[in-house]
């Protein structure tokens, strides 16, 4: 299947429209903060140090600039773009939703904003499909064996992990505290556009795992939602890490308790992981096998060549 020139247009302008949407944001957190390390650093999770205000938007909005605008370039440069505008969609759409219960009319807007692009995105995607039929158009191709094995794996245990850390938190959280980190309760204090934690690990476990099904099976869309996992996990796991570093855990790691010890190791699995899924599936395809040549029934074979080769 091949996406059509007007569905590839408007796929991607409206991932351009997401993208610009996310940008305003930052740039509006950046003119509040003022100083572009501190917004950084928010993003990583330390917010220990704001005294000029605070942020709207969470890592998660960086993440789907870069997303939306590569999928945008996607869509513009290749007639296999319909996975990736699905997954961006997708992806947008479920990660917006809470904001439409967020308080701050900012939020709620941009959540109507975002999710009419994404409906728009998905729609496209789905309704500019077509076959295959000329002759010189070639079908995506498949994600080569090991390389897609490989990724499938991890994304499977990273999909675990995020399982492992929500029951841990179910058990040591109390139960209203458990069901506003899914909600967005007022127990959690978050930026404007974040969605809940528990709400964001739902989402990035809904695309870890129906990546990992995807890449193990080597589908051909496998490439787009694997590699929109792979920015996630790594984007997610660089921003720990960096927090780690910032406030020298590595090197206290036998002081640390162990639920802490766990989220030091996780963060540099996360990274290693995420980088490990953009390497492994950033590449070409399998070549698809081309079809031996079959005369139909009645017609004799193939005259051969003149003058034949020796051994003919």
């Amino acid at each position: 299947m091949t996406v059509t020139r007007p569905a590839r247009l408007t796929g991607a302008a409206l991932c351009a429209a997401l993208a610009l949407i996310a940008a305003v944001w930052i740039l509006k957190d950046l003119a509040v903060l003022g100083s572009p390390a501190d917004l950084a650093w928010y993003w990583a999770g330390d917010h220990h140090f704001l005294i000029r205000g605070r942020s709207a938007t969470s890592l998660v909005d960086p993440v789907l600039l870069a997303v939306s605008a590569a999928a945008a370039v996607a869509a513009l440069r290749s007639r296999h773009a319909a996975s990736a505008l699905a997954a961006t969609g997708t992806v947008t759409l479920a990660l917006r939703l809470p904001g439409l219960w967020a308080p701050g009319t900012g939020a709620l807007v941009t959540a109507l904003l975002a999710l009419a692009l994404a409906v728009g995105l998905i729609v496209t995607a789905a309704a500019g499909r077509r076959p295959v039929t000329a002759s010189y158009e070639q079908p995506a191709t498949r994600p080569r064996t090991g390389p897609a094995v490989a990724a499938g794996a991890l994304l499977a245990v990273s999909a675990l992990l995020v399982v492992m850390w929500e029951l841990y938190w179910a058990t040591e959280l109390p139960l209203e505290i458990t069901v506003d980190r899914f909600t967005g309760g007022r127990s959690v204090i978050k930026a404007a556009l974040a969605p809940p934690p528990g709400w964001l690990s739902l989402v990035l476990l809904a695309l870890y795992g129906t990546a990992a099904v995807a890449a193990l099976a080597r589908a051909r869309h496998s490439r787009a939602f694997a590699l929109l996992a792979g920015v996630f996990l790594a984007a997610g796991g660089l921003a720990e890490v960096a927090r780690t570093a910032r406030y020298e855990l590595v090197g206290r790691l036998g002081d640390l308790p162990t639920a802490d010890l766990l989220a030091v190791l996780n963060a540099y699995v996360g990274l290693l992981a995420g980088l490990a899924v953009l390497a492994l599936l950033a590449g070409r395809g399998a070549p698809a096998a081309e079809p031996a040549p079959y005369p139909p029934a009645g017609m004799p074979p193939p005259a051969p060549p003149y003058p034949p080769p020796p051994g003919w």
